[in-house]
């Protein structure tokens, strides 16, 4: 699932620019019109999957959202193309809220933090290798291909997951009917805060990366870069998951914070380096990519355990959707603002902006999260 949607992260912005002719401020507003929807959906989507069984949710929430990639292929205007981006977001934004729910039913909670993450990695890997996969079908110059290849990676999804054995579980029925802290978590407010933050810098660096090294002339195979991230990520996943499940959350997701940071002023001195030493460049590239990899490798389950231990047993989904509605909201702002910018000051300006965001986050989980976090887990 996470293949299909992350192959068309970097190659849309080409398909936009080629196909209709958009700027890079609509091709901004455009990609990120998926997080406008996800907004809309995600704590309507946590609710609904506490309220009824969760498989056949899923399911036909993994069929929609595959049915979308038809979408793309016979939109003919920029408008159609928009609005079949917002109607994925609603998809997306149910199968994942449902998706990392199920599995949490379905692991040991001893185990929680470690499942969380072979879980994570999957999801994660398919971030990095579909949007390498993605560039490499780009430079044969044939976008049906892309979206062909999402929709198959979508349908075998799909069939896999018809064979998750889920115990069926005893709906309790809730008495604050749709009170606004039955769609949305409160607790895990801060926390999704600092997640909307520091996710902004993934936005913008799955989305304009691969154009700023064209930009730059780097001669390297910029669908490398997505390589080297996956790398990363899986390396990240050794020990850390045991450390989650021995209680070392906030520990663990405010390292990896400080790694993606590192990554992100690699990024930053991209350009610069590049003016006097493409060697140095390309090694920072590499580098950007395999510490942004494991960074976010180590804050990605660590966070979806937090929120959960915010919340009681019967809000598990609520949790993830507020979990997940924080890292969306930002990847569609940085998406969105990293058009924006790009065209007006160019590419590398976006990553003085990332500095300056991971940073406010950084600071804002360590003085406020965590204290808040220790004061109302439940386990």
């Amino acid at each position: 699932m996470c293949f299909s949607f992350y192959t068309l992260v970097p190659t849309l912005p080409f398909y936009l620019e080629q196909h209709f002719g958009a700027g890079r401020t609509m091709i901004g507003i455009i990609l990120s019109c998926y997080t406008l929807a996800v907004l809309c959906v995600r704590p309507f989507a946590g609710w609904i999957a506490d309220t009824f069984q969760r498989k056949p949710l899923y399911m036909v929430a993994y069929f929609l959202f595959i049915s979308m990639f038809v979408g793309y292929l016979v939109a003919g205007a920029l408008l159609v193309f928009g609005l079949i981006r917002m109607m994925h977001g609603l998809t997306f934004g149910m199968v994942t809220t449902t998706g990392n729910t199920l599995v949490i039913d379905i692991m040991p909670s001893s185990r929680r933090g470690e499942g969380l993450g072979y879980y994570g990695v999957m999801n994660n890997l398919a971030m990095s290798v579909g949007p390498m996969i993605g560039l490499f079908i780009l430079s044969s110059g044939n976008f049906d291909t892309i979206f062909y290849s999402s929709l198959i990676s979508g349908g075998l999804g799909l069939v896999f997951a018809s064979q998750v054995k889920v115990p069926r579980r005893e709906l309790k029925r809730s008495t604050k009917g749709a009170s606004s802290d039955r769609f949305i978590l409160k607790k895990g407010l801060p926390a999704a805060g600092s997640m909307m933050l520091f996710s902004i810098p993934w936005g913008m660096t799955m989305t304009f990366i691969a154009m700023h090294a064209g930009e730059l002339k780097l001669a390297i195979n910029t669908g490398y870069f997505f390589t080297v991230m996956a790398v990363g990520l899986i390396i990240s996943r050794i020990g850390s998951g045991k450390r989650v499940d021995r209680g070392e959350i906030t520990q663990v997701i405010f390292q990896g914070m400080l790694i993606v940071f590192a990554g992100i002023l690699c990024e930053a001195f991209l350009g610069l380096t590049a003016a006097h030493s493409m060697t140095g460049a390309a090694v920072l590239y590499f580098a950007a990519a395999f510490l942004i990899g494991f960074g976010y490798g180590t804050i990605f389950p660590a966070s979806n355990t937090l929120f959960v231990n915010l919340a009681p047993n019967d809000r598990r989904a609520t949790a993830n959707a507020t979990y997940l509605t924080g890292w969306d909201v930002g990847i569609g702002m940085g998406m969105f603002i990293g058009g924006r910018v790009a065209e007006k000051w160019g590419l590398g300006t976006i990553y003085y902006i990332d500095i300056a965001l991971a940073a406010i986050s950084i600071v804002w989980f360590a003085l406020y999260v965590t204290p808040h976090f220790h004061r109302n887990k439940l386990r």
